[in-house]
């Protein structure tokens, strides 16, 4: 307990500094954050297009797909706000910068993650929570404390899900000279979660549930509020893939900071 609290402190510390930093820039917050905000309602609209165009889209009405987007944006709220600094992370290795991490007496993943905070990606998350209670109420969905808790767990182990397939992704920058194609492909990959998994043939509702699992990052998590009838296993798996995945994206990062060597300059 005394670690952790002084692993906050530290934190605090470092984004206060951070986010002081980054505020003498006010109008890049401004417009970014108004740009993810048409981001998302552009996605709202290609929604109601698809429905407006295929009424029955496997069994998905507007308003279910609003609650599975909404999921989707508090679920991968967290990687934008606290490990946006992996974008970065191929040309820290590339300069030879990289190195100074192994320099401080801390957990070099959590020394990385904290140097960057992405101030932009708070607007996400509250809109995600505007957009969750919005759908939430349209839907009828009965928010209990054993819901609000099961929610947690999900939002977490979905948030898991995208962090890790986002680090694995930029972790091979310790492998190959310009990794940003592998990361590039993993967020255009990510952008599939909000779609119902079911509206995919065989072999991508497979690769995207087993091999690349965004499928947990809201489709299948979600489905547990929405009372679809669904008997899928993997509904109730989300804990279990979230937790998997984490520990798999810290294998594959400590392979990559235990095997580097620095640019030899």
């Amino acid at each position: 307990m005394q670690r952790l609290r002084y692993y906050l402190r530290i934190y605090f510390l470092i984004e206060t500094q951070y986010i002081k930093s980054k505020m003498q820039y006010r109008d890049d917050f401004i417009i970014s954050g108004i740009g993810m905000v048409f981001s998302s309602l552009t996605t709202i609209a290609v929604f109601w297009v698809l429905l407006a165009s295929i009424p029955d889209l496997a069994g998905w009405n507007f308003d279910q797909l609003v609650f599975i987007y909404a999921f989707y944006m508090l679920a991968i709220s967290p990687f934008q706000i606290l490990f946006d600094h992996f974008w970065q992370l191929r040309f820290h290795v590339i300069e030879g910068t990289f190195i100074k991490y192994y320099f401080r007496p801390l957990n070099m993943m959590f020394y990385y993650v904290s140097e960057m905070f992405d101030i932009k990606g708070v607007v996400q998350f509250v809109l995600g929570i505007a957009m969750f209670i919005y759908a939430s109420i349209r839907l009828g969905v009965v928010w209990n404390l054993p819901q609000v808790l099961l929610l947690l767990v999900t939002m977490i182990s979905a948030a898991l899900v995208t962090i890790s397939i986002m680090v694995i992704a930029a972790c091979t920058s310790f492998w190959i000279y310009n990794s940003y194609p592998v990361l590039d492909l993993a967020r255009r990959l990510r952008e599939f979660s909000p779609y119902p998994m079911t509206i995919f043939d065989g072999f991508f509702k497979l690769m995207f549930t087993y091999i690349i699992p965004i499928g947990f990052v809201a489709f299948y998590p979600a489905q547990i509020f929405l009372n679809t009838g669904s008997n899928s296993t993997a509904v109730y798996l989300s804990p279990l893939i979230g937790a998997a995945t984490f520990a798999l994206a810290y294998w594959v990062w400590m392979k990559g900071v235990n095997g580097y060597t620095g640019t030899g300059s």
